[in-house]
């Protein structure tokens, strides 16, 4: 687990930003995963994270 109270890092990796509920705009953590290679380079983004199927979504890519 990550402290991040300055919002920094979230906002560097764009996971910290305008979000919509119910009509209501607040600021808020984005759902966001990124995969990270061996060498540190992100490798892939899921932007559109979908809680049911991520896990598998992940593991899918990881093996191919």
């Amino acid at each position: 687990m990550l402290c991040d109270e300055s919002h920094e890092m979230l906002k560097a990796y764009k996971a910290w930003g305008l979000k919509k509920f119910m009509g209501r705009e607040y600021e808020g953590i984005h759902r966001i995963t990124y995969v990270v290679d061996k060498d540190g380079i992100i490798s892939k983004v899921f932007d559109k994270v979908k809680t049911k199927s991520h896990a598998n979504d992940i593991l899918n890519l990881l093996e191919n």
